[in-house]
């Protein structure tokens, strides 16, 4: 390919032509600061001018120019609405090339665009192309002497403004092409590792989110048993990037995955990887909105196709039972973590497809339907709080959780499914009654020990279900409800 210099675009007749030619461009840009940094590190080199315009993200641009025309098609995403020229810097475009090829080529077959790919003026910083941090180790360099000599990171090039409605719309010279641009995804990739104990690339597009170490347990036994009976599995990757490979003996298997130190991470992952790219991710995220928060605002930026919370909740109906299932129709947010960005009287709604994927893989695992199914299962609101021992102000919340008409009380649903709504990302919540504190059922260490070896896993298998029902729907699965008046044209 022709070598590109810094504001020089060349025209993608493909989609594939311009994710090479990003491709190319990123490659470069990180091997040329990759190699200045290891040489400053070892000889104190400084990188000159023409050095340093390489270290350059490179940008997709579209321009779109017909007024009025409109495709036809109820797809939510690949639409651009307004004439002007639309752009977004890319990080990694190799390891995106599905997702830039489902945004495209429906983008290029049904408008008349010009895809221009360049290298933009934003450079990477630094610390994106140090993978461990091993580099730098020993070498005796503060981070203050390397943010001087090379490009460091900038929190104010990193923002959500697109996301939560503050960019400006009326400069048609430079619209959004995607919610993240590269800075902000560099950003959220590192987090990813940082708090998960894996690497991002292998986050599938397929999340559980809980709130409980005992689901691990049995995701993984879960996934060793799909790597031995079910061929689209291909691997198992848990915290510290511990892999298992299909094929390999039950009990050497067993014995790595009893062997992780899990614990070193704050948010431990485990990753189920199939052949076709539609693998399931779990993620303990631990207990409390800030917990939620945090991880969905990093893995927003891969685009997963979909998250669910499965975890344990408060029942809040005196016809509940201990480990009856509560499958969220409505958020009500006492959490206050997204209240500037969402406001609580903001409606969250649920997705059909989402709801319905839940239901009927409820009645699938659980075998039961009809009247039976509903004395399990439970629709409603879910009151989230972020104070664990809300109970101690009951006297307060009283009426006003009588009013909303909650049936379940948690304290990370409402804040995933704000962040789904906030981040385009599909959602949803299917939680499983551990106590009852208003109706004097409350834990005890033996009770609430034989609940969660009978509960767990059904509730697991549920959730997997789900995700296995929503994968065969996944064009209506990205919901129009989820875009706003102003929408860059990526999902």
């Amino acid at each position: 390919m022709t070598d590109h210099v810094a504001d020089e675009y060349v025209v993608a007749s493909t989609a594939e032509q311009a994710v090479d030619l990003l491709t190319e461009l990123h490659q470069r840009a990180a091997t040329s600061l990759s190699q200045a940094l290891k040489r400053y590190l070892k000889e104190r080199a400084e990188p000159d001018a023409a050095q340093r315009a390489l270290f350059r993200y490179p940008e997709l641009r579209l321009t779109y120019a017909t007024q009025g025309e409109a495709a036809s098609t109820t797809r939510a995403y690949a639409k651009v609405q307004v004439p002007g020229v639309y752009r977004v810097t890319v990080t990694h475009p190799e390891a995106f090339r599905g997702y830039l090829l489902d945004q495209l080529r429906p983008l290029m077959s049904d408008y008349t665009l010009r895809v221009e790919v360049g290298s933009s003026a934003q450079n990477i910083p630094y610390p994106y192309v140090v993978e461990q941090g091993d580099e730098l180790a020993g070498s005796g360099v503060t981070a203050a002497e390397l943010a001087r000599v090379f490009p460091s990171t900038d929190l104010s090039a990193a923002t959500d403004s697109v996301a939560d409605g503050l960019y400006d719309w009326t400069d048609t010279e430079a619209l959004p092409l995607s919610l993240f641009d590269a800075a902000r995804t560099d950003f959220s990739l590192k987090r990813i590792q940082h708090y998960t104990g894996s690497d991002w690339r292998h986050v599938q597009p397929w999340i559980l989110l809980t709130n409980y170490h005992r689901y691990v347990d049995q995701f993984i036994r879960h996934g060793l048993e799909q790597l031995r009976d079910d061929p689209r599995f291909v691997r198992m990757v848990l915290p510290g990037n511990v892999i298992i490979e299909r094929g390999t003996p039950e009990e050497d298997a067993q014995a790595v995955a009893d062997a992780v130190v899990w614990h070193r991470y704050q948010m431990p992952a485990y990753h189920l990887i199939a052949s076709d790219g539609h693998g399931v991710t779990l993620v303990n995220i631990g207990v409390g909105p800030s917990n939620a928060k945090n991880i969905t605002d990093h893995l927003a930026v891969l685009r997963p196709h979909c998250w669910l919370m499965i975890g344990h909740c408060g029942g809040l109906r005196q016809s509940q039972t201990i480990g009856d299932y509560v499958l969220a129709h409505a958020y009500m947010r006492r959490d206050g973590i997204l209240d500037r960005v969402v406001p609580p009287h903001i409606p969250i709604p649920a997705l059909a497809e989402v709801q319905q994927a839940l239901q009927e893989a409820a009645a699938q695992v659980t075998g039961d339907k009809g009247e039976a199914l509903k004395r399990r299962l439970r629709t409603g609101t879910v009151l989230t709080y972020d104070d664990r021992n809300w109970e101690l102000h009951w006297a307060h919340e009283r009426a006003l959780i009588n009013l909303s008409r909650a049936v379940a009380v948690d304290m990370e649903s409402g804040t995933i499914a704000a962040q789904g709504y906030r981040l385009r990302v599909p959602y949803g919540t299917l939680l499983c009654v551990s106590d009852k504190p208003l109706h004097s059922e409350i834990k005890l260490p033996g009770a609430a020990g034989a609940f969660y070896e009978r509960a767990v896993s059904q509730h697991l298998k549920i959730g997997i279900a789900a995700l296995d029902l929503l994968r065969s729907q996944l064009d209506s699965l990205h919901s129009r409800k989820l875009r706003s008046f102003d929408e860059p044209p990526f999902r």
